[in-house]
């Protein structure tokens, strides 16, 4: 793969979480993120998906405490696709 497709579908990722966003401020945070990934040196995808990541999470727990049941189910399954992404495109280090 690119370095080119790796950023396109990592800003992919990024506006379908911020579509999911439940509020403004994470919208926001995720906008940055993505126009990061957009416009940044190549070189920084890897700690824009980390940080994208640690949001998503947050996001998660957020929605949780609100009892945001199918909030929770869409955040989720995009930070998952998100995580997978980046450990198939080499920007996160595989688990063991």
């Amino acid at each position: 793969m690119t370095q080119q497709y790796l950023a396109g579908e990592l800003s992919v990722l990024l506006g379908e979480l911020q579509a999911a966003a439940p509020n403004q401020a994470s919208a926001r945070d995720l906008a940055g993120l993505r126009h990061q990934a957009e416009t940044g040196p190549l070189n920084v995808l890897g700690a824009v998906t980390v940080r994208a990541l640690a949001l998503a999470d947050d996001l998660c727990w957020d929605l949780l405490t609100r009892a945001d049941a199918v909030g929770f189910t869409r955040q989720a399954a995009l930070s998952a696709q998100l995580h997978v992404f980046g450990v198939c495109a080499g920007l996160l280090p595989e688990e063991k």
